[in-house]
């Protein structure tokens, strides 16, 4: 009985990245929390450390979505993400032409997503904290679980846009 090695090959790659896929998740997930955990435990609601003259930490509750649209409707965020994360494992599980760096980025989303939505379970809302002073027109609070899905879209996009096209004109 014989196996076909580039087969074999294929599937332990898929199963590797599969793995690194699940570990940095779990990893960005259990990062966030324990961060939001100390927030939470260390810092008053709506009081504020100050790091330096650019970032304090300012503990602060988002009831709502993204930039805190839509207070109180946390659910609808916790509903839309939960079927976004689900077809992006999807889209990892079933696609055989995914490339390791798609696998990790989209772990760092995944993995703040899932972190976000953890939060709307335990807490009722999302503990945000990273308060960045001094950028003109902009009063956001955010979180670390919004830097992780920034960690993994924005390289993400910028190969899908700039590298991966010159590489499908070389392969012409």
């Amino acid at each position: 009985m014989s196996t076909h090695p580039i087969k074999n090959n294929s599937v332990n790659n898929k199963t590797l990245n599969l793995g690194l896929f699940f570990l940095i998740s779990i990893s960005v997930v259990s990062i966030s929390q324990a961060i939001g955990y100390w927030v939470n435990s260390a810092i008053p609601q709506n009081s504020t450390i100050e790091l330096s003259s650019l970032i304090h930490f300012t503990h602060v509750r988002n009831h709502g979505g993204v930039f805190g649209m839509l207070q109180g409707m946390g659910w609808l965020f916790v509903t839309i993400s939960i079927g976004l994360l689900l077809a992006v494992i999807a889209y990892l599980w079933l696609s055989a032409s995914i490339k390791r760096h798609e696998y990790v980025c989209f772990a760092f989303v995944v993995g703040g997503g899932a972190s976000n939505i953890l939060d709307r379970f335990l807490y009722g809302s999302v503990i945000d904290f990273i308060d960045i002073q001094h950028i003109p027109y902009w009063n956001y609070v955010f979180n670390t679980a919004d830097v992780m899905i920034h960690v993994g879209i924005w390289p993400l996009l910028f190969y899908s846009f700039f590298l991966d096209s010159k590489q499908t004109d070389l392969e012409k």
